[in-house]
């Protein structure tokens, strides 16, 4: 595997950096909106990536339909939210590097589809380092590899500021994928890293991450603690 270094980008905007380990969905939803709606206020705020990992936990997009759940959403373990991104159900658990991108849009390119396919770019630069070929399945967001799908994108943009955002599977427990129809889509598997390069953690792949994320989009990481 290649050391990925952070690229300087001439006049490149800073984005800040939150690197955390393992936060409640509910904390990190809630600094989101906060940080969304400071960015709403004032749009000459930096932009920031906010990488984590989650206990485990299902999200429903806005109009998720409840009949991707195999159990009963009422009583519910581990715990499920509906939230404003777009997408059908999810899962997280540790193991799975989320990132939640807080942009403003207005300083890269004012289109939703160039933001989507920005992000899968993203996962497939981290897989090109990883040694591994990923790709795109046309009509679909997100990142597959032989057929498994081991990055999924799910965002919200509000004034062109974004929020939400990827989800890479590097060594999760996928037990928990078993209790729904991921995203929506009853006939690809879901997958991780680890299947492809065994051993391998959630921390190895961190810098990876910031470094594709800083060459696609074009900004420098400035690691902050906000």
């Amino acid at each position: 595997m290649l050391s990925p270094t952070v690229p300087q980008h001439l006049n490149a905007q800073p984005c800040l950096l939150l690197d955390w380990g393992q936060v409640p969905y509910s904390q990190a939803w809630e600094i989101q909106q906060k940080l969304v709606q400071e960015r709403r206020e004032n749009p000459d705020l930096p932009d920031v990536l906010i990488l984590l990992e989650h206990p485990p936990v299902y999200t429903l997009g806005l109009g998720s339909k409840l009949e991707f759940l195999k159990f009963d959403p009422d009583r519910s373990q581990p715990e499920l939210h509906r939230i404003e991104r777009g997408g059908e159900v999810t899962y997280h658990c540790p193991g799975q590097l989320v990132g939640y991108p807080i942009l403003n849009l207005r300083r890269h390119k004012q289109d939703l589809h160039w933001y989507l396919r920005q992000l899968e770019e993203v996962l497939l630069g981290v897989l090109e380092v990883s040694g591994i070929k990923g790709s795109r399945v046309a009509g679909m967001t997100g990142v597959w590899v032989d057929g498994t799908k081991v990055g999924a994108i799910g965002i919200k943009v509000s004034r062109w500021i974004t929020m939400h955002g990827f989800a890479l599977n590097v060594c999760p427990d996928l037990t928990g994928f078993g209790q729904i129809v991921p995203c929506g889509i009853p006939d690809r598997p879901v997958g991780s890293l680890e299947q492809f390069i065994p051993g391998i953690e959630v921390d190895r792949v961190r810098s990876i991450v910031v470094a594709e994320f800083a060459r696609v989009f074009g900004v420098e990481i400035v690691r902050s603690n906000l």
